[in-house]
């Protein structure tokens, strides 16, 4: 390796793991991962860092590398004047996060790629996100800015470091802020109220383009709508939905979600294909089916799941049994390219009589809806229209393009597909075991739950280590990076709803140990609530907290709804003062801003409900059984817990088996509600009235 860290073989990138960075192994750029290396420099040297964050299924980090970091006098000039870091933001959220508020507070938005100027402390002193090469239009070019960048910094040091070091202690008084207060009891009718007051009530979802799913918003909208019995809470969730699955933001061929619509309809998306959306929306469908069960399945919802999770399977899926990534939005130098189609590819698929019924199907036209002619598939209108506009029958219609949809999918396989990242994330891997686990208990698809099973050895077996703590992510052989909050809570609820399909016990033990591990790293002591970094991960410029949803849930929110079943489930009054710690600690905030926090609103709506544990007692697989757990999947009542006994049960682990036997004729349940238990049920039809009841 040369000095500059550059070779034939690539620069110092190319012994990294992450896509993303392997992306940029062979830019002229003389870059550096964060690390040592690269600060012990920057410190020795008194050279500012460049810090590009991106990640492998961003299309705007695609341009701006082709633009700047591929050109070879831009990257003369970043070289030198400039320690040059290029981070994944997948592999270090707690960097991103840092960086991101340093970029919102400066800019006044953020994104990716995120372009931060940081002193040899690390401080941040210049932000933004993508830059064109050179300034056009009143708009400042990348080269400008890096040789403007470092004219200041040769003249006036100093005085960037002090802006820096101000802009660092605003980040850092963030983390300390203290957010408690007591929750108010009207806050989950504000919630509601605030729902409604974004809710766009012709294209559904939140708010105006782009427009991102909000699939914990629609959780909470089924649990209001559950709670108050107010038809709209419903309505709005479940219009949402729909028109979000009738839309080009869903894969019609191949399932599920693209990451955001770049328009209120729903119709055009951003094509990239994130695990973690896809990993959120499938419970989301999932709860609604069984929301609106009395309608049966009209809506569809079932259906969607279901092609959701076999997207995840057949083409996510990782040879050890995990899940990667993200698959780009890119083909060819192309946003959408692989998944938008024109009316001559349909001929060429189909033949012309067929194509012909695809395109009022799928919405194709000869001027396209997206760029070049081409045309991002929807399904607006009901089977019985488009039937009645071809004039012929709906069943026929219906036969002839589910086998259109099964052949378009194996055309398109056909064609340079999306590039996958194929790293593994243990937050995102928790997501997709959780989701999984839910699909296998509702769909009752043992694939699911084989997956799900799968995922999480995976995670337990490479990624857990001998001190109990987490490693964030893993790829070809290496599994690296302190977990953050993120990692621990999302994999402790995919443990949950795991034992909850399956009642193997193990999975319950580990969410046990890795709640403890959490509790003792990542507690704030002083205010409450969980830092999103532990406290033995690397010193950063802050330790911060991130207690709103936002593209993810908050991981402090789903850890306060997994330690209230954790309490349920092993009878430790410890787990649910915890819950309720956690959620004090926000009080204020989750007040103020309702709309913002769905995520802990499901924890305060679990907790406002009277706890419901079911017990089913009986022989594992046995169809009485079977009939039970059915009952009770098949029911919306989201603050519950539910436990098999039977022999061999650890009831020091699960004490509220303990006495629970089999009746005279097989199977029986045990259904308690607020610390009451009724007679217990011997027929699932009986179980299921009850359940219903309360």
């Amino acid at each position: 390796m040369s000095s500059k860290g550059t070779t034939s073989e690539g620069n110092r990138l190319a012994r990294e793991t992450s896509p993303y960075l392997l992306q940029h192994a062979h830019n002229p750029v003389d870059w550096y991962p964060w690390g040592s290396e690269a600060l012990e420099r920057a410190r020795a040297e008194n050279r500012p860092i460049f810090l590009s964050v991106g990640y492998s299924a961003c299309h705007w980090c695609h341009v701006m590398e082709r633009e700047s970091f591929e050109n070879a006098q831009i990257a003369e000039l970043m070289n030198a004047h400039f320690v040059n870091v290029k981070v994944d933001r997948e592999e270090r959220p707690d960097l991103d996060e840092i960086y991101m508020k340093a970029t919102q507070h400066m800019t006044g938005s953020g994104g990716w790629p995120m372009s931060v100027f940081l002193t040899p402390k690390l401080e941040p002193f210049f932000a933004g996100t993508y830059f064109p090469p050179y300034s056009i239009l009143g708009r400042r070019g990348f080269a400008d800015i890096v040789a403007s960048l470092a004219r200041a910094w040769e003249e006036n040091a100093q005085r960037l470091s002090d802006q820096a070091q101000r802009m660092t202690e605003v980040i850092a008084r963030e983390g300390r802020a203290d957010t408690r207060g007591s929750v108010d009891p009207a806050v989950l009718d504000a919630s509601l109220a605030a729902l409604r007051e974004s809710f766009d009530p012709v294209w559904g979802g939140f708010g105006d383009a782009p427009k991102f799913p909000h699939s914990m918003d629609l959780r909470v909208l089924l649990r209001h709508g559950r709670r108050t019995g107010d038809p709209d809470a419903l309505k709005m969730a479940s219009f949402s939905l729909d028109k979000m699955a009738r839309g080009g933001i869903y894969d019609q061929l191949g399932g599920g979600f693209h990451r955001y619509s770049t328009d209120d309809e729903w119709l055009i998306p951003h094509f990239e294909k994130m695990l973690y959306d896809n990993a959120l929306l499938v419970p989301a469908y999932l709860e609604a089916s069984l929301a609106l069960e009395d309608e049966g399945d009209t809506w569809g919802f079932e259906r969607v799941a279901r092609e959701t999770c076999d997207w995840m399977l057949r083409e996510m899926q990782t040879p050890e049994g995990a899940f990667a990534s993200s698959q780009d939005a890119d083909t060819e130098g192309e946003e959408g390219r692989y998944f938008t189609w024109t009316p001559e590819e349909l001929i060429g698929v189909l033949g012309a009589r067929r194509a012909g019924q695809a395109q009022e199907w799928f919405g194709v036209t000869p001027e396209g809806n997206f760029e070049h002619g081409t045309s991002a598939l929807t399904r607006r209108d009901e089977a019985r229209a488009v039937a009645a506009r071809l004039s012929v029958p709906e069943d026929d219609l219906l036969r002839s393009m589910a086998e259109a949809r099964d052949e378009l999918r194996l055309a398109r396989e056909r064609r340079v597909r999306p590039g996958l990242d194929d790293k593994v994330l243990v937050a995102w891997n928790g997501l997709a075991i959780s989701a999984l686990a839910q699909a296998a208990q509702v769909l009752e698809e043992p694939r699911y739950l084989a997956a799900a099973q799968g995922a999480a050895r995976y995670l337990i077996e490479h990624l857990l280590r001998e001190d109990g703590r987490l490693f964030a992510t893993a790829r070809a052989g290496r599994a690296q990076h302190e977990g953050c909050l993120d990692d621990y809570a999302f994999l402790i609820q995919g443990l949950l709803d795991l034992y909850e399909s399956d009642f193997e016990a193990d999975w319950l033990h580990t969410a046990r140990n890795l709640a403890q591990v959490l509790e003792d790293d990542f507690l704030d002591p002083d205010h409450g609530g969980y830092f999103s970094t532990g406290r033995r991960h690397e010193p950063l410029i802050a330790r911060l907290k991130n207690p709103h949803d936002g593209a993810l849930p908050a991981g402090a929110a789903v850890h306060a709804t997994s330690l209230l079943r954790l309490a349920e489930l092993t009878g430790t009054r410890a787990f649910a003062e915890r819950a309720e710690r956690t959620l004090l600690s926000m009080g204020s905030l989750v007040n103020r801003y309702p709309h913002a926090f769905s995520s802990l609103l499901c924890a305060i709506d679990f907790l406002a409900a009277p706890p419901r544990e079911v017990v089913i007692a009986g022989a594992p697989g046995a169809a009485d059984t079977r009939a039970m757990l059915r009952a009770v999947r098949r029911t919306f009542a989201p603050a519950r817990v539910v436990a098999l006994a039977g022999e061999g049960v650890d009831e020091t682990l699960l004490p509220l088996v303990e006495g629970r036997t089999p009746g005279p004729h097989g199977a029986r349940a045990y259904l308690c509600v607020g610390y009451s238990c009724r007679e217990p049920l011997d027929d699932a039809v009986s179980l299921a009235r009850a359940l219903r009841e309360q």
